[in-house]
Formats: structure tokens, sequence, C-alpha cells
């Protein structure tokens, strides 16, 4: 069973205006919202399940990571391919 990051899109358009799209209403009631680029969300739903399902393949290998690194290069240093990302994407 995955792990799901409840989630929805905040759409800017040409003037600035900020639009919600929440078609499941997870955000009904809330005042504030953060916004996170599709692809960082997407890694960080992968990293969730992968930290779940205890799957980590040489965590205590990563040694330099750094601030400025892209989460989605977590992967990479976790030996992943991408034959591997594409099955823990078959899980969404």
């Amino acid at each position: 069973m995955a792990y799901k990051i409840d989630n929805a899109i905040i759409k800017k358009d040409k003037d600035g205006n900020l639009t919600l799209i929440d078609p499941e209403n997870h955000f009904k009631n809330k005042d504030v919202f953060v916004a996170v680029d599709s692809d960082d969300l997407i890694s960080i739903q992968l990293l969730a399940n992968s930290i779940i399902n205890n799957d980590f393949r040489k965590w205590r290998e990563i040694s330099n990571f750094k601030d400025t690194d892209k989460i989605k290069n977590l992967f990479i240093k976790l030996g992943y391919t991408k034959e591997d990302i594409a099955n823990l994407l078959k899980d969404f």
C-alpha cells in the first residue's frame, strides 16, 4: 500500500493571482498552503514509501549530499535505477 500525501494545485494567472485547484477538498478549511514543485512532491512521496517499506539500499553511504542538491537525486545516491523508480511509481 502506497503512502499518499494530500495535495492540490496552486495556479498563478498572468496578473499574479493564485487559485487553489482542489477537486478532492483536502484543503477546504485550511488557511495556509505550501507550494511544492510537482517533481519534488512525487520524490517526497516515493521517499516516504521507501522509508515505510524500509527499502533503502545504501542510506549510510550518502555522505556527500549538499543543501543545494535536489531531493530527487537521493534516489540515484541510494542506488535506484530508472527501472526501480518506474516500479515505485506503479504504486501510485
